[in-house]
Parts: structure tokens; sequence; C-alpha cells
């Protein structure tokens, strides 16, 4: 049982892009003033998980905003990073591209000669650049970044705290590209700017511990990632207590590593503990749901409960299916696991036609030597030649976190 990758945050998000509040001049305009406190209600809301009323109130601010200084200001491209960041939390991932794709034409036209206006183009990138990494088009996603890392570490020198955060989402794409010798060094200098970086976030901190696992897992070296990913819960919990999603998804990701390690009733209480709190946050429509259904699904396969495990694997499918659209890399990660379960069955065809739609998926969106391609063509192979050799599922979903 070989497990997935998980962005944790907003939670593989998955993301969590903080608000961005712009703290730039605008015109002596009672509009525009009325649409920046507006914002800063939203940003209050949002801290306090009343994502419903931060959303109407971004919304509000921003046709206000539009209607002060037009259409492409900085302010209006600082209230749509509000915005894409709701979208993104609750898995709206074309919308939060949209949103987030205009903030950065506004911030590429505007003359960035202010400390404000440099952040906010950074961010702007980065959120783009990795939101399409959470879509699967990572050939899009890498020069996106290296334009906001490029930009960073001009504006900050090469140990700001932005070059760390942006270090740490070009590290998480060459991950899921599986480019490990690429992503190593980059995690290892993001852990060193957010350790000894002066107003370094803990939470970003325990993001790089998570990532670091996150990585020696993808290469299949548990022992060595089970410390990152403890370290990350302990560091996270801390500062955001027991019960927040991002604690939550480290304890996840630390599932699926002691998941590989035999240590399944460890795991099978991680992910449940996880389930519990993600269902609570977001609903039972969310990425982070599919994932965790997905890490289940193979965990109760090892144990031999076959209709549970058949059932978390199909729910997860259904789930990413809506979310991702047809073609993703983690669309065709389940599809695998489920093949396996099916050939395990003795499904044969059923099991054989979810391998060749995973294996065609994989090949478009990643390395061809990367492990989940291998374990892909060996089980179909193994299956086409009627024998019963092949590797076993490539199991959890972990998503990377970037912050």
């Amino acid at each position: 049982m070989t497990a997935e990758d998980h962005v944790a945050g907003p939670t593989d998000a998955m993301t969590n892009t903080n608000f961005v509040h712009s703290a730039l001049a605008v015109p002596p305009d009672n509009l525009a003033d009325r649409a920046a406190a507006l914002h800063d209600r939203a940003i209050g809301l949002h801290a306090q998980g009343k994502r419903d009323r931060a959303r109407a109130a971004c919304r509000h601010a921003l046709r206000l905003m539009e209607r002060a200084v037009g259409p492409d200001q900085p302010d209006v491209a600082a209230i749509t990073n509000s915005l894409a960041t709701i979208a993104l939390e609750t898995s709206e991932y074309a919308h939060a591209d949209d949103l987030f794709s205009r903030s950065v034409r506004i911030m590429d036209a505007v003359d960035c000669n202010h400390p404000d206006l440099v952040r906010l183009h950074i961010e702007s990138l980065g959120n783009v650049g990795t939101v399409r990494r959470m879509r699967g088009r990572y050939d899009e996603a890498e020069p996106l970044l290296r334009r906001a890392l490029a930009l960073a570490e001009a504006a900050y020198g090469p140990r700001g705290l932005e070059v760390g955060s942006i270090l740490n989402q070009l590290a998480v794409l060459h991950k899921y590209q599986g480019r490990f010798a690429e992503a190593r060094p980059l995690l290892r200098r993001a852990l060193r700017i957010m350790s000894h970086g002066s107003g370094a976030d803990r939470s970003d901190l325990a993001t790089i511990y998570h990532n670091l696992g996150g990585l020696e897992h993808a290469r299949g070296r548990y022992r060595r990632a089970e410390p990152f990913a403890r370290r990350a819960v302990v560091i996270r919990e801390q500062f955001l207590g027991a019960d927040h999603p991002d604690v939550a998804a480290d304890r996840a990701a630390l599932a699926a590593i002691v998941a590989e390690l035999g240590r399944l009733d460890e795991a099978e209480e991680l992910y449940r503990q996880a389930l519990a709190v993600f269902e609570r946050a977001y609903g039972p429509e969310h990425y982070e749901i599919a994932v965790n259904l997905n890490n289940l699904g193979v965990l109760l396969q090892a144990r031999g409960d076959l209709a549970p495990a058949e059932d978390a694997l199909r729910r997860a499918l259904a789930i990413k299916e809506r979310l991702l659209g047809p073609a993703h890399p983690d669309i065709a990660l389940t599809q695998h696991n489920l093949a396996v379960l099916l050939a395990h069955q003795g499904r044969r065809s059923d099991a054989e036609s979810l391998y060749q739609r995973a294996l065609e998926m994989f090949v478009q969106f990643i390395e061809p030597d990367h492990p989940k391609v291998a374990a892909c063509r060996m089980n179909l192979e193994a299956l086409i030649g009627e024998t019963t050799d092949g590797i076993e599922a490539s199991g959890p979903d972990r998503a990377a976190q970037t912050q």
C-alpha cells in the first residue's frame, strides 16, 4: 500500500491563502472608504469562520471599490484575492483561478513602486500558480511561481519570508511533477528561512515540516517522513488548536505515513479524526473529504474490509470528478486504487478499464518515471498477463500544503 500525497490546505490545501488587506492609499472618496471598511469586515468574518458572510461582504466591497477607483486598480486586486481565497476554500477551483488571474493582470499593469504593491503582486502570482497546480496544470503553474520567486528575491533578499513561502509552493509543485531531487533543496531552504526569519508564523513553519514529510512519503521513505509529519502536528496544534482543519490535514498526512509503516489502527484513527473535522468545517463535498475517503478506502482494503473500501473509493472518485473535472492526476490516482480493489475481487474487465484510464491521465500530467505511473503500468500489465503479481494501491492522498 502506497500513500497518495495530500495538499494540505485549504488543505494538496489545500492552500490557505490569507486575506490580503490593501494598506494602499485610495482616493479621499467616501465610496472607497466604505469599500475598504467592508473589506476589513470581510477579513474579520473570515477569521471567525463565517465564510458566507465574508463572501457577501467581499462582493459588496468589490462593487463599491470598482465604482470608486475603476476596475484595474490594486485595491480591486486585493479584494479579488480575498474572494478567490474563499472560492479556493470551498473547492471552487476554476472560479478561484479566474479571480486570482484577474489580480495578476491588474498587478502586472501597475508600476509596483510601493512595498504593499510589491507584496500584493508576489502574492497574486503565487496564488494563481498554486491554484493552477491544484487544477493539475503543472506546466502553467511553474513559470508563474518562478516569476513570484524572482520578484520576492529582488524585493526582500534571499532570506525574506516571502521568498520562503514561494519556495514552499514551488517545491510542492515539483513533488507532484515527480521532480523530487529539485523539491528537497527548495524545502530545506524554505525551512531555514522560516526557522530564523524575523516575524515568521509558526503555522508557516509547520507547513514546511508537513511538506518535507510529504516529499519523503512520496519517495517511499516512510521512516524519514514520520518525524517531519509529527512535528507539523505538534507545532500547528499549539498554534491553532486541536480541532482546526489545518491540524486535521497534518494528522491525515501523518496517517498516510504510519499506514505505510504497517500501523493500521493508528492510521485509521487519525483518518477518522481528520474526516470528522473536515466534514464539520467544509460539509460533505470538499476536496479534503475526497482525499481522506481515498486514503481510508486504501486502508480498509489492506484490512480486508472490501465492501466499505469500495464505498469509500467510489465516493472519493465522485467528489473529485465533480470538483476537478474529468481529467486530473488526483482522479487518476483514485481510479487506480479502485482498480486494484476490483482486480483483487476478480472483476477484471472493470479493473482493466480503470487502469487504462488512470494510466492515460497520469502520463498526461506527470513525469513518465513517477512512482504513480510505474505502479499503474505494472498493475495493468500484471492484470493483462493474468498474474497476481502487481504492486498494491498507490494509496492515500495527502494534499501538499501551501500557504
